[in-house]
């Protein structure tokens, strides 16, 4: 018999632990044991004996001949045979008094009937294993399925003799996933490129919002970039989050991505409210304007004031609406009950744990609740439901009024012939304490979390914070969890940027209590993940851009753009290493995004000065005073060579030691030369903001997620710097 470590790494390889990878550097890094074991706890596997290694490893070397049907099968349109395998424990000529029967349902209900008996059983292939036993594997067709959606298929063997056990029939039904072959790409951009402005939507600074950006200040950005000729607006992701600092402010840290954070509301533009009369005294008294006039004057945004301040007006908001539309059912009351029906459980489940959070005084982490709120189907939890029914339907009502707005300026992105219109993003996972990992706690692995290994601007790896998917418990549960978070995602969204796209693939799982360096990649089945981006991206009329940054290779970046997912691409990296020279446009993939920075990275003034590395100096993130002087040298040459580039081009700018308007244009007009389908423009490069948006690993010693724009909206439209953009890359053509 296998030792206990040999079984430990059989096991850990059919549960998709990769025993190895490389850096970026090529080194070799390898999984400890006491890696695999503690990824094997947090699978929901104790290894504790060597009979349950031998046990665990027996089951998954039989899936799926002793499954009868697989809980979801995901295949392409596009093949010539749709069907579906079934498995059937069968000695040799017992396949004669065998009769089989099917039903497929599809998503309107409609069903088509299949039966297979005698002659018309066809073995497709037979597996015989060490204890002798035989089963036999059998294709049923689908072709009524042909059409992209999802299906369910319910499957119902019969035997005349029984099957082993004394079973005279095996019945079970799965979920049948048909989806395309590639993600939507807008019409105008099959054979055209676009640019767009892209912001992160907090950071917004006007004289109408309440100290944070929202869907007020974005109608007009939408308003500017389409008067410019701009294809689309980037924003950051606009998941709900806590609202509190420090570790409850990160977009990409939420506590669900399925539903947005209401602290976006543009509240002058309430259903209704200009009937109620509270919520005009309230916004007009004498507290509440100085408390407003303080948060938009500060020079950081103060999440938990402005959220407090929105909440007070959302409730007075709410019982307006309650006895005035809800309950008198007037055309907006009949809409909100519309979206209530439409909800879900998602959206039931949602509403009740922040009512849970609110009135049971336990916080937006389940995991620090009473026992017997900790799941969502509990009787206590039930009970609660019931007696709070109206306090769940306020919650409700929050995302009713952002479903509203967003929909309004998608509406207006789409009236002024943007060829994309809204360019939304979407976090990586969730916090375990959230919503979303209180209602699917059954495919969650609460004892790793995600985080990223060590490389050369992080020597000590990543840890992202919130718990990982299981990919086998993904699988069993039909991939439903998967599906509402793309759905949710890119309603309204013209396009959506999948954050850490490695993901799909690999994701690399921290134990809990372990260094980041002590983590390993655990694998995904990527090919049904695909498919199934694909298909929601098509029903939605959403591209998808996929972050393959970092360690991604380049088969991973071929089979992301088969399926049309276009690239992202960083001026700061695409260089012709090992020579540091800027690569040139035309190198750059049609099937792209490319852009100079991202929020985690230096903004192009705060780059060309060196600040970012000044201010890791400052927070003591080099290992001494050396390892700054290098990078900073470096840097020194880098401008060098972008400068280079800039003049290759015939770009001719005048040499400076500050980033100017002149050089931050020179700049995108090198970037405008590509054929990436897509070009994004950092509002906070074009308005020459020094400061990065967020510095990673750093949590209160940097400001991030609070940096203001150095400009409102109107003064960014006076100074006319996106009109000088929009004249140089319709020179280059590029166009809505």
């Amino acid at each position: 018999m296998q030792d206990k470590e040999d079984l430990i790494k059989e096991l850990s390889e059919l549960c998709g632990i990769l025993p190895e990878y490389w850096d970026m550097g090529g080194t070799r890094h390898e999984a400890s044991i006491e890696t695999q074991k503690a990824i094997l706890c947090a699978m929901g596997i104790r290894p504790e004996s060597d009979e349950v290694l031998v046990e665990e490893i027996k089951k998954r070397k039989r899936y799926p001949w002793d499954s009868f049907l697989a809980p979801v099968t995901v295949l392409s349109c596009s093949i010539n045979l749709l069907s579906v395998a079934i498995y059937l424990p069968l000695m040799p000529g017992e396949e004669n008094g065998l009769s089989l029967s099917w039903i497929i349902t599809n998503e309107k209900g409609n069903s088509d009937e299949g039966v297979f008996s005698g002659s018309a059983i066809v073995i497709a292939e037979e597996r015989v294993f060490e204890d002798e036993k035989r089963f036999v594997k059998i294709v049923i067709p689908c072709e009524s399925a042909r059409e992209p959606g999802y299906y369910t298929i319910s499957v119902r063997a019969e035997h005349s003799a029984g099957f082993p056990g004394g079973q005279p029939t095996i019945k079970k039904t799965g979920r049948l996933i048909v989806a395309p072959d590639a993600c939507y790409i807008p019409p105008k951009l099959e054979e055209g490129r676009t640019w767009g402005l892209s912001v992160n939507l907090y950071s917004i600074k006007s004289a109408q919002n309440w100290g944070v950006g929202d869907f007020g200040d974005l109608k007009e950005l939408v308003r500017l970039s389409s008067k410019e000729g701009a294809g689309f607006v980037g924003i950051n992701p606009l998941h709900a989050i806590p609202n509190k600092s420090p570790l409850g402010i990160s977009p990409y840290s939420p506590v669900s991505r399925l539903f947005k954070n209401f602290i976006y509301i543009d509240m002058r533009a309430l259903p209704g409210v200009e009937k109620c009369k509270k919520l005009k005294n309230l916004m007009v008294s004498k507290k509440f304007l100085s408390a407003l006039n303080k948060l938009r004057s500060q020079e950081f945004i103060n999440y938990e004031p402005v959220a407090s301040l929105k909440f007070e007006a959302l409730n007075v908001a709410f019982e307006y609406f309650y006895k005035n539309d809800f309950l008198a059912g007037t055309s907006n009351g009949n809409s909100f009950k519309k979206f209530v029906r439409n909800g879900d459980r998602e959206l039931d489940a949602f509403a009740a744990y922040m009512t849970i959070a609110e009135k049971a005084g336990c916080g937006l982490n389940w995991q620090s609740w009473p026992e017997k709120y900790k799941t969502n189907r509990s009787k206590a939890t039930t009970a609660f439901k019931t007696k709070n029914k109206k306090r769940i339907l306020f919650y409700k009502y929050i995302q009713w009024v952002i479903e509203l707005q967003q929909a309004e300026i998608a509406k207006l992105a789409h009236n002024s012939e943007m060829s994309i219109g809204l360019y939304h993003d979407l976090a990586i996972g969730s916090s375990g304490g959230g919503s979303d990992d209180w209602a699917h706690q059954d495919v969650i692995a609460f004892d790793a979390d995600v985080g990223a290994p060590p490389d050369g601007f992080n020597p000590k790896g990543q840890n992202w914070g919130f718990p990982p998917i299981r990919p086998e418990s993904l699988v069993e549960t039909g991939y439903e969890f998967l599906v509402q978070t793309l759905r949710r995602n890119m309603q309204h969204a013209g396009a959506i940027r999948i954050d850490h796209a490695l993901s799909i693939f690999r994701l690399f799982w921290i134990p809990r209590g372990l260094e980041a360096s002590a983590g390993a990649y655990v694998r995904y089945p990527s090919e049904d993940i695909l498919k199934i981006i694909a298909l929601e991206s098509i029903r939605n009329k959403t591209a998808v851009i996929a972050e393959d940054l970092g360690t991604v290779g380049d088969d991973i970046k071929e089979r992301l753009m088969n399926y049309k997912m276009l690239s992202y691409r960083l001026l700061y990296f695409e260089r012709n290493y090992p020579d540091p020279s800027f690569r040139q446009p035309d190198a750059y993939p049609q099937m792209a995004l490319c852009a100079v920075t991202t929020h985690d990275l230096p903004t192009l003034s705060g780059y060309w000065q060196g600040r970012d590395i000044m201010l890791r100096n400052k927070l003591g993130l080099y290992k001494d005073e050396d390892a700054m002087k290098a990078e900073l040298l470096d840097r020194e040459r880098t401008r060098e060579l972008l400068l280079e580039a800039l003049k290759s081009k015939d770009i001719f700018i005048t040499e400076t030691d500050e980033m100017t308007e002149e050089l931050c244009l020179a700049v995108y007009e090198y970037l405008s030369k590509a054929p990436c389908k897509l070009l994004s423009v950092s509002l906070d490069d074009i308005t020459g903001s020094r400061d990065q948006q967020n510095m990673p690993g750093v949590t209160t010693a940097y400001p991030s997620w609070m940096r203001k724009t150095l400009l409102t909206i109107d003064e960014l439209k006076s100074i006319g710097v996106v009109q000088r953009l929009a004249q140089i890359f319709k020179k280059d053509g590029r166009s809505a």
